[in-house]
């Protein structure tokens, strides 16, 4: 006991052991004590002594600390001695705040302590296994040292620790619950060890995020009040940050999962923004920083535009614009509010609208981009705003046809309104003000709405200024000549002349408006020949590149300045090589690759901007092609024109056989809708005879039927007055039947005439359009139906027309019958039959002599009838000749049509030949050429342009 005395400060008798001797003993006494509490004064002893004599307790304690990590699981204090220790050791924290005052040298000696002995922990894995497995005790005093340990070894080496927990089973997972203590010490210091947990590895990100972490942290964040809350939101938005930046997965996770709406009530500010705390700043700028990874221009497009229109559609982008437009916000949140908003608007059509309508405040009320303008070319507004508003208005005309007409629209004399300003007047202040650096960025900002759009580089040049009093109004472009001329700032001449470069460039018209002043080529050319300083250097590079954009894209309208005139220039003034060397000078600057990195303007100072991303974009496409065009000669210009104007003719001839081969398939495609419809008819034709012929039928068995009948009542015949009588009433009832099929027949008839005067419409039809169908096949086969209908009406009608003779000749046969029936009946029945019978008899007869003399004369009409149907089916069939001599003179027609579209196709091979040489001649002289897939995607644009024409 008296060497614990002597320990923990009690005074002992006899010299002072040091302090390594002091830790050689206690940790004998560690390793060789049997009782619990022996070792556990022991441990926190060496606790004690661990931040004093950090070196001596790192190397002879660690090993039996660990060893009691491994074996005393059981109590809980000793587990919390041993992990203080540890963490004593291994963490820099302490020394840092002492090595404030000492030189860096001391600082960076007690870092590579706590690596080294972060390293010595590490060696075996499963050392941070069991720190992993400790984590899982419940007891505070556990529990809260081991993630302290954790954060710690994870700080010094975080790769080798993140690896090793990466292949622990549940490692991961172990780590997430902390998010769910209901401690709040061990929660936050959760939060941190998480945060160095997840840096700069994704799959551990991936894990993190699909254990529910965005559901857990945003609502930690809610719980905390917000931007509101204290140092907790700031390490959860953090972590989020940590969780989000460059994962497109958890990116993607976090849209699904729909949190982009949960972060909308975060940028709920009220009315009274004064006062601040540090501590929501912060969080505020953080929460910014969220929504800005989400929608940032090095995602994929797809997952920007997915968010951007989530964040549209929730109302976030209409919250950060009430920010935008609210009073007393700090500067720096504004700031990022604006660098934001403006990336939420870059390239998203209904976003950019919906900037395009916000209103700020004021009376009268200004359009957003207006007053962010006006901050953007005042001198007295801090540089980095002013390089927000920049961003923000290059991303609101990033790919926006409409808001660039916009901006060029309000420059233009008859949308120009004396009482209000417009962003074109403040653009146009800006770029002839005092200021450079807001010559620098209205001439930028005024880049970007000519960008891409060939339209508003014309409507651009009716843009006219009045310089002063009495003197005429001078054009836009000439303008900025002049104050190149004037020998200004070096920021203020690139920005004119990147302005011009983006001006002029795809646009001849322009070229050769900026070609009619005489002065700017000697201007140019003096500049690029003068042997100026080191900051001149970038000036004579733009100006070599705005040269070289007269040549590559001049139209040869001006006779002074061609392009064959322009190069001897070059040679004469210059010199080609020289030119090309002062050209190189843009891309060797040092701010040309920093700025080509993000489309964000970020410069350390003012000083600093000068180059543009979208132009340095311009120069590395325009670099190559205008030296190879100063370098061509005349002789390789003219083959070039020559070639050209080749393809140009051979582009028209495959156009115009284009065109012929569309029209021939809309042909086609109409004889092919003539042949469906005429088999529809045929179908229908078809359907319309096999009904008649089932009627046909079922009349044939009702007559079979009445003719056996017929025949059983003539065999059962007596030979007395009584059954005469009852014969001749029979006979009258057959003939009854009989009157009824003449009827039915001669309804049939009728119908066979409408069907046959049906047939001849339908074959004077086919005979007026057999001009029209002669290029289609179909038609032999239309024509060989009609013949075999024909044919098989025929038939039917000549069936129907035996049919009828049959009918007649039985008819005649019955009445022969009734005649010899009376004739038998009357002699035997002198004495029998009074005369009221005979008289009755007698008028029977009559009726049915009248009756039989009628059905003769229905026969005889019958008859005729049928020798007029047979005259028009003869008709008919003088008519399908001469369809058939039409139909053999059309396929002949086709024959020579289809040989003259071989001769065609004959002649395109040959000229796909001819135009495959001249692309290989263009190669051989180091010409771009276009191929046959990009020729036919802009036939398509064409066809689809046309189209679009023809709707309108």
């Amino acid at each position: 006991m008296n060497f614990f005395r002597g320990v923990m400060g009690g005074q002992a008798a006899g010299p002072q052991p040091s302090g390594a001797e002091t830790i050689q003993k206690l940790c004998d006494r560690v390793a060789s004590s049997t009782l619990l509490e022996d070792r556990r004064d022991a441990v926190r002893a060496l606790k004690s002594l661990s931040k004093k004599y950090r070196l001596e307790v790192a190397t002879q304690a660690m090993d039996h600390l660990i060893n009691i990590l491994q074996t005393d699981r059981s109590d809980s204090e000793i587990l919390g001695y041993a992990l203080d220790t540890l963490y004593n050791i291994i963490c820099n924290d302490e020394e840092e705040e002492q090595d404030e005052s000492e030189d860096e040298a001391a600082q960076k000696q007690a870092d590579d302590l706590g690596a080294q002995f972060t390293n010595k922990f590490i060696q075996d894995p499963e050392h941070v296994t069991l720190l992993l497995t400790l984590l899982e005790e419940f007891d505070f005093h556990v529990r809260w040292p081991g993630v302290k340990l954790l954060t710690a070894i994870l700080k010094n080496q975080g790769p080798q620790v993140q690896g090793i927990i990466l292949v622990s089973p549940m490692g991961v997972s172990r780590l997430m619950d902390l998010l769910a203590d209901s401690r709040e010490v061990i929660r936050n210091d959760g939060l941190l060890l998480l945060q160095q947990l997840t840096k700069s590895n994704a799959a551990i990100q991936k894990i993190v995020a699909f254990e529910n972490a965005f559901e857990r942290l945003l609502d930690i964040i809610t719980e905390e009040g917000s931007s509101d809350g204290g140092i907790v939101v700031e390490d959860c938005l953090l972590l989020l940050l940590n969780l989000l930046k460059n994962n497109s997965s958890n990116q993607n996770f976090f849209k699904e999962g729909s949190y982009i709406q949960r972060m909308k009530p975060w940028f709920e500010v009220g009315d009274d923004n004064s006062g601040w705390s540090a501590q929501k700043v912060t969080n505020l700028h953080l929460m910014l920083q969220l929504v800005r990874v989400m929608v940032s221009p090095v995602n994929s497009p797809g997952a920007t535009a997915s968010c951007q229109k989530s964040m549209y559609q929730c109302g976030l982008l209409q919250q950060l614009c009430t920010i935008l437009m609210a009073t007393g916000v700090p500067a720096d949140i504004l700031t990022e509010t604006i660098n934001t908003v403006s990336e939420v608007i870059r390239g998203s059509q209904v976003n950019q609208d919906y900037f395009a309508s916000v209103n700020a405040p004021s009376n009268p009320p200004r359009p957003a981009i207006v007053v962010l303008l006006m901050s953007m070319v005042n001198e007295r507004q801090p540089f980095v705003l002013r390089c927000a508003v920049l961003y923000c208005f290059q991303c609101f005309l990033y790919k926006n046809q409409k808001g660039q007409g916009e901006i060029v629209a309000t420059l233009l004399p008859s949308t120009i309104d004396a009482n209000s300003i417009s962003a074109g007047q403040l653009l146009c202040g800006g770029l002839f003000s005092a200021d450079s650096l807001s010559n620098w960025c209205a001439a930028v900002a005024l880049a970007h709405a000519l960008q891409d759009n060939l339209t508003q580089k014309e409507q651009l040049l009716r843009v006219q200024l009045a310089t002063s009093l009495g003197k005429p109004p001078v054009s836009l472009l000439q303008q900025c000549t002049n104050i190149l001329s004037q020998g200004s700032k070096v920021q203020t001449r690139v920005g004119l002349l990147m302005l011009l470069c983006t001006w002029i460039s795809n646009c001849p018209i322009a070229v050769t408006h900026f070609l009619h002043n005489h002065e700017n080529v000697p201007f140019l050319t003096a500049q690029i020949s003068e042997n100026l300083g080191e900051d001149e250097r970038l000036v004579q590079g733009l100006c070599a590149l705005l040269l070289g954009i007269c040549i590559y894209y001049n139209d040869n309208s001006l006779e002074n300045y061609t392009k064959e005139k322009l190069k001897q220039l070059i040679e004469k003034r210059i010199g080609k090589e020289n030119f090309v060397e002062k050209l190189g000078f843009i891309t060797k600057h040092e701010l040309y690759s920093r700025a080509a990195q993000k489309p964000q303007p970020v410069f350390p100072s003012p000083e600093q901007m000068l180059f543009d991303h979208e132009f340095t974009k311009l120069v590395k496409e325009l670099e190559g092609v205008i030296t190879k065009a100063v370098h061509k000669s005349s002789e390789e210009e003219k083959k070039e024109e020559e070639v050209k104007k080749t393809l140009e003719q051979h582009d028209n001839i495959v156009t115009q056989y284009k065109e012929l081969i569309r029209e021939q398939d809309s042909q086609i495609q109409e004889l092919k809708e003539q042949v469906t419809s005429a088999s529809s008819q045929n179908e229908q034709l078809q359907t319309t005879i096999t009904q008649q012929l089932s009627q046909i039928q079922q009349h044939k068995d009702q007559y079979n039927i009445l003719k056996l009948k017929l025949g059983k009542d003539n065999q059962s015949q007596p030979n007395s007055q009584g059954d005469g009588s009852q014969v001749n009433g029979l006979q009258t009832e057959e003939l009854t039947q009989l009157r009824e099929e003449v009827e039915e027949l001669r309804k049939q008839h009728t119908l066979l005439e409408t069907q046959l005067s049906e047939k001849d419409a339908i074959i004077n039809a086919l005979r007026s359009e057999a001009p029209q169908t002669a290029e289609s096949s179909a038609g032999g086969l239309d024509n060989t139906d009609l013949l075999k209908e024909l044919e098989a009406l025929r038939g039917q009608i000549q069936s129907q027309s035996a049919e009828i003779g049959q009918l007649q000749t039985e008819r005649q046969e019955l009445l022969r019958t009734a005649d010899a029936v009376s004739c038998d009946a009357f002699p035997g029945s002198d004495g029998l039959l009074d005369a009221a019978k005979m008289h009755e008899l007698e008028s029977r007869l009559a009726a049915q002599a009248t009756e039989a003399e009628r059905l003769k004369k229905e026969a005889k009409s019958s008859s005729e009838s049928r020798a007029e149907l047979e005259q028009q089916l003869a008709s008919a069939t003088s008519t399908v000749a001469i369809l058939q001599t039409e139909k053999a003179k059309l396929q002949t027609e086709v024959k020579e049509s289809k040989k003259e579209q071989d001769d065609l196709l004959m002649l395109l091979a040959d000229q796909d030949q001819k135009i495959h040489g001249l692309k290989q001649r263009l190669k051989d002289l180091g010409e771009t050429v276009d191929d046959e897939d990009d020729l036919d995607a802009r036939d398509q644009t064409d066809d689809d342009d046309e189209e679009d024409e023809d709707e309108d």
